[in-house]
């Protein structure tokens, strides 16, 4: 079932600078999608124009039935104001004032709903800490609690790694990649680890709006070197070895694996 549906949507703010080519998309149930490229090349835009935040330039939006799906979202962890004096679970019982309407009152219903939520994450211990008190990698994985505790149809993450190490990106990508099969929620992801999307979406997004390049299919097909190296402007080697994806950039820079 197609929860989003764009038909030859062009995103941006201003028309006549537009961010993309026409773009023909849509998110399924169940969809884990990847959103790649570089820096200012629109993928926040993409985000803020499929949330309904935006309209397009041009092009047509629908949504399923007619209405817009419920969405639960993690942001990058830099743009949270740590001085606000929550606890985790109070943090968590914010994602549910979606589902509350006007009253903001939270029962003792919503309280163990956010109780099972911080279970889901592994984090039933931290719920009385205070939120600005955790981990880098224990608040994001308490932002993905308070986005699922809304019991949301489509989970969307903006860089929610960004600030991580590898093992830390890997565990909390594990988690939503579980938590999403179970739910059969479908997510949409930007990123700019590669070896993230290849391990974590089936489908990818890449998009460049300096040169008006967007292409959308299986992670399979388009993660690969030459796409990459187009994509970046720069030499991305791409290889698949034993069920890893192992992302080089130009020779002498480092690499990149999962």
């Amino acid at each position: 079932m197609s929860l989003i549906q764009l038909e030859d949507v062009v995103i941006g703010y201003r028309r006549g600078h537009p961010l993309s080519p026409p773009i023909r998309f849509s998110v399924q149930e169940g969809d884990a999608i990847g959103i790649l490229g570089p820096n200012g090349a629109g993928k926040s835009t993409l985000l803020k124009t499929v949330l309904g935040t935006i309209a397009p330039l041009s092009g047509k939006l629908s949504h399923q039935h007619g209405r817009a799906p419920r969405v639960g979202y993690v942001p990058q962890g830099h743009r949270l104001d740590f001085a606000y004096p929550l606890d985790a679970l109070q943090v968590v019982l914010m994602g549910r004032a979606g589902r509350k309407g006007l009253a903001r009152f939270y029962g003792r219903a919503d309280r163990e709903l956010a109780r099972q939520a911080l279970g889901s994450v592994g984090l039933t211990e931290v719920a009385h800490q205070a939120f600005r008190s955790l981990s880098g990698g224990q608040r994001q994985r308490v932002l993905v609690a308070r986005a699922l505790v809304g019991d949301p149809e489509l989970l969307v993450l903006d860089e929610p790694t960004s600030e991580m190490d590898p093992a830390a990106e890997h565990a909390l990508l594990s988690l939503v990649s579980g938590l999403v099969t179970a739910r059969k929620v479908a997510v949409l992801f930007v990123t700019h680890q590669i070896s993230a999307a290849a391990g974590f979406s089936r489908t990818v997004m890449l998009l460049d709006g300096a040169r008006a390049l967007f292409e959308a299919g299986p992670t399979g097909e388009l993660v690969n070197s030459e796409r990459m190296t187009r994509l970046y402007g720069r030499p991305v080697e791409v290889r698949r070895e034993h069920g890893r994806t192992l992302v080089w950039l130009s020779a002498g820079e480092g690499g990149e694996g999962t």
